[in-house]
């Protein structure tokens, strides 16, 4: 059912805490991308995921400029992108916390030295594809070279909580 009474219109430009609501509307997964940097194994949590194509291979995800981490994967050759399940929020909490968690998450390294998150939902190996700018953050594509899935229910995002997906 729809709220039948809608908040008025504003203007995203001039007042980002309610664009920041809005935004929130809208439920995603939950993503961790790793890639390997002089630091070590670095990971990053990220709801802005998306397929591009199928033919070549292509997903996107838009890291904020504004963040600590942005640095490592700006340019990065090569990153995995790893689709959460429900019972990894911890894994979640754990990266979110620090960049270099990922050295305390069990994973193992793809055959070009990726770390991968094991019980991930999906993962996608990727080479740096094209790199857009976008604002307050960056737009990355990669070109997917390697990927692995099972079933499982996902860790979902919104309204700026973590929770997990039910069929009704």
């Amino acid at each position: 059912m729809t709220d039948a009474h809608p908040t008025p219109a504003f203007d995203p430009s001039t007042d980002a805490e309610s664009f920041r609501a809005a935004l929130g509307s809208f439920v995603t997964g939950v993503t961790v991308v790793t890639t390997d940097s002089p630091e070590g194994p670095v990971a990053i949590v990220a709801n802005s995921f998306a397929s591009v194509s199928l033919d070549p291979p292509l997903v996107l995800w838009s890291p904020a400029k504004g963040s600590h981490r942005f640095e490592h994967f700006h340019g990065s050759r090569r990153f995995a992108v790893h689709i959460l399940a429900a019972d990894q929020h911890e894994i979640c909490k754990m990266i979110l916390d620090s960049k270099t968690a990922i050295s305390k998450v069990p994973t193992h390294k793809s055959h070009c030295g990726m770390p991968i998150i094991e019980g991930a939902l999906a993962t996608f190996e990727c080479n740096l594809e094209a790199t857009h700018d976008a604002g307050d953050h960056a737009i990355i594509i990669g070109r997917v070279t390697k990927a692995h899935h099972h079933g499982g229910d996902p860790l979902v995002f919104h309204g700026g909580k973590y929770g997990a997906f039910h069929e009704s």
